[in-house]
């Protein structure tokens, strides 16, 4: 006797979202402005600036790049913003910050500016495993965008998922 196995989760009306779906390309540098200092403490204004002249900043085109000082030095405001400018022409985002930062701020934009509409009254899941640095923040922004909008949200696999959410109104 066969008995013919139906597969629920695909005739089901659940959505699956997978962030790492909407992982910028691009290749990441995290521009570490240390060694451009004296003794990697102090910033000399003249010795920078000259610095950030004869950088070749062409090697960042078309890339992410986190500006940061893994001392302990001080660094004035005016000292990111002039190596943004050299990097603006070129650089597709610049954050001070660490690579998780960015990939945050990354995501942050991305998710703000998401189309949800064909998600409306809609069960989803949000896919938990990902191979791309997707940073944890990221699934707050999302839900926070999927919220007011869907009849219910999950976390992790169709077959072994955790309810988040369920709007009672639908």
């Amino acid at each position: 006797m066969s008995t013919e196995i139906i597969n629920r989760v695909a005739n089901s009306k659940l959505i699956t979202f997978n962030l790492e779906d909407f992982y910028p390309s691009g290749e990441r540098f995290l521009f570490d402005i240390k060694d451009w200092l004296l003794e990697g403490l102090v910033l000399r204004e003249t010795v920078f600036r000259e610095q950030a002249l004869a950088h070749e900043w062409s090697q960042y085109k078309n890339a992410y790049v986190a500006l940061t000082c893994s001392t302990d030095a001080i660094i004035p405001a005016w000292a990111y913003l002039l190596l943004s400018t050299y990097l603006n022409p070129y650089a597709k985002k610049t954050v001070i910050g660490d690579l998780k930062t960015l990939e945050t701020i990354l995501y942050s934009e991305i998710i703000s500016k998401m189309d949800l509409s064909n998600l409306k009254d809609k069960p989803v899941i949000i896919k938990g495993c990902s191979h791309r640095p997707v940073p944890e923040n990221a699934y707050l922004f999302l839900i926070e965008r999927l919220q007011p909008v869907v009849k219910s949200l999950l976390y992790g696999e169709a077959c072994s998922s955790v309810p988040l959410f369920k709007n009672k109104n639908i």
